[in-house]
């Protein structure tokens, strides 16, 4: 067994923290790997956040019809993002930025306008037939009134670019993570994968409820106990249902969703929350995605892979 220490680099971004523990290389600079990762995601933070002004929201204030020039990560996302909004009938849509504010989450933080709420409900979205994406220009332009919202697979991609950027100081080993969105590389000092904590989803509490062990994969985890609204009795999810025009109903608390890279995962593992407990594993194995349901049962937890 290898007796190699494990060290932790981590720092702050999109609200929440990004972390990255691996095994130094001998010729490594930790200081240098560490400002390498946090440079990406500020990088990633100013082009996706809506917290700011960033390139995403200078697309949202863009009028309709205007080409916007932006950078190519920011594109790749857009692309990935439409691309799985087809590919799931709608059901993953990042039009969803209004419904997100108007219900109190991200940048309206806990401030619900009722009136926006009651103007939203049951307006249908299509986000993928309203934006054109010009990958060889470097640029976008809005074909309608859109205000987009990247929450449900930014820090996917930001998962992606921690684990790109070990692979560049020559880091073979090595497990990234942000918030909920974990890439593995290789494996532990030991030779056995790494190991990755599920959360119990319980609100108001951090408790692991089992490990699963990958190693050259990614995981990406998305439910209803962190972020959420009270209403009544009811607690109400921050992850919109664009069917709905509000936020997803149903018996769904967490899906953890398996894929070769985070940014798909983490877009997947939202469609498969959206779609509940019943379509959500029926997709998931018409699909071929490695998924982890745990469905409020009474007083309990149930459980469903795929």
């Amino acid at each position: 067994m290898s007796t190699k220490a494990l060290i932790t680099l981590s720092g702050p971004t999109m609200g929440t923290r990004w972390s990255a523990r691996l095994c130094p290389p001998a010729e490594l600079d930790p200081a240098a790997l560490h400002a390498a990762l946090a440079a990406a995601m500020a990088r990633i933070d100013g082009q996706m956040s809506t917290w700011r002004d960033s390139d995403l929201m200078r697309l949202n204030a863009a009028p309709v019809g205007s080409w916007v020039t932006l950078p190519a990560d920011l594109l790749r996302v857009l692309d990935t993002a439409l691309r799985i909004g087809r590919e799931s009938g709608g059901t993953f849509d990042i039009g969803v930025g209004a419904l997100v504010r108007a219900w109190g989450f991200g940048p309206a933080e806990g401030r619900a306008d009722p009136a926006r709420i009651k103007a939203l409900i049951g307006q249908p979205l299509a986000t993928a037939d309203m934006i054109e994406l010009d990958l060889a220009g470097g640029r976008a332009r809005k074909l309608a009134p859109l205000d987009l919202d990247l929450s449900g697979i930014a820090k996917g991609f930001g998962a992606d670019v921690l684990a790109q950027v070990l692979a560049d100081f020559g880091v073979a080993d090595g497990l990234v993570g942000l918030d909920g969105e974990v890439v593995a590389r290789g494996k532990r000092p030991d030779g056995g994968p790494w190991a990755v904590a599920l959360e119990d989803p319980v609100r108001g509490t951090r408790a692991a409820r089992g490990v699963i062990e990958i190693s050259n994969r990614a995981v990406a985890t998305s439910g209803d106990y962190r972020h959420f609204v009270q209403v009544g009795a009811n607690y109400l999810s921050h992850t919109m249902n664009p069917r709905l025009g509000g936020p997803v109903q149903n018996r769904l608390a967490s899906v953890s969703v398996l894929a070769e890279r985070c940014i798909e995962a983490d877009a997947w593992a939202t469609v498969l929350l959206v779609l509940g407990e019943a379509a959500g594993p029926a997709l998931a194995q018409a699909r071929g995605i490695e998924a982890i349901f745990l469905v409020r049962d009474g007083d309990g937890i149930r459980e469903i892979v795929t």
